[in-house]
């Protein structure tokens, strides 16, 4: 499979560790400011992103969604709230977001039908042919290997079925690229540092997103491993990303 230069972002460069162990290690690190700087960062939007991004699944009233790299499970959260399927599974590989998002989903009452488990994104542990959808919110640019997981991800959805995934881009309106690229290299990052004092994990936010291959390359990508039907629409001045993807039946 092709590797591609996202796939070497690392958040602590000088560890040895794999990206993966490395990504693990960052989430379990900031997990406890995780959701007040995803809230403070974005100044909120991020709550519409999700509830945009949902929308792309109605049409097919999934009852079998997994969301992959789930977190604190807001996606999952988000999407029970709007689609009301009978199941949802989040996996995640990092146990301290995870212990988070089973807290909220206590919170809100919603253990029979949000279920939480440590998962491999590339190695997913269900059959062939399992879910109805799946979703990834601003998870895709953390695999070690992209195409590895979005062939997981083709090889678990039911024919017929859709993939989401909501991800960071780069804006492509010039006046706004220079204010956004500050804010990225400067201002997030000093955020991070402040509140969970992990300047690092917010470093290669950064870096991760410069190098994700975006927009009809990641459809080309998606296309690849499978998807039929790939679609993209651009949110917030490019801020972020919405791809969609069916696999075919037969």
């Amino acid at each position: 499979m092709s590797k591609y230069s996202h796939d070497t972002i690392v958040p602590f460069g000088e560890s040895e560790q794999s990206k993966k162990q490395q990504v693990a290690n960052m989430f379990d690190q900031i997990a406890f400011r995780y959701d007040f700087l995803n809230r403070f960062l974005s100044g909120g939007i991020d709550i519409y992103w999700r509830r945009r991004a949902i929308r792309e699944l109605q049409e097919i009233k999934p009852q079998l969604v997994l969301d992959v790299a789930t977190g604190t499970a807001d996606l999952a959260i988000t999407t029970y709230k709007y689609l009301q399927p009978n199941s949802i599974i989040g996996i995640d590989i990092s146990e301290k977001m995870l212990e988070i998002g089973r807290q909220k989903i206590d919170k809100l009452l919603l253990n029979n039908h949000i279920e939480l488990q440590s998962g491999d994104s590339e190695a997913i542990n269900f059959a062939d042919n399992t879910f109805d959808a799946i979703t990834v919110a601003f998870g895709v640019r953390n695999f070690e290997n992209l195409e590895k997981g979005l062939s997981e991800m083709f090889r678990v959805l039911k024919p017929g079925g859709k993939v989401m995934i909501l991800e960071f881009s780069q804006p492509r309106k010039v006046w706004f690229k220079g204010l956004y690229n500050v804010y990225m290299k400067v201002i997030a990052p000093g955020a991070g540092q402040l509140v969970s004092k992990n300047k690092e994990a917010y470093q290669y936010l950064n870096k991760s997103v410069k190098a994700f291959p975006e927009g009809e390359t990641f459809l080309h990508i998606l296309q690849q491993v499978g998807f039929k039907e790939t679609t993209l629409k651009r949110l917030s001045l490019g801020i972020c990303t919405i791809y969609c993807g069916r696999k075919r039946i037969g």
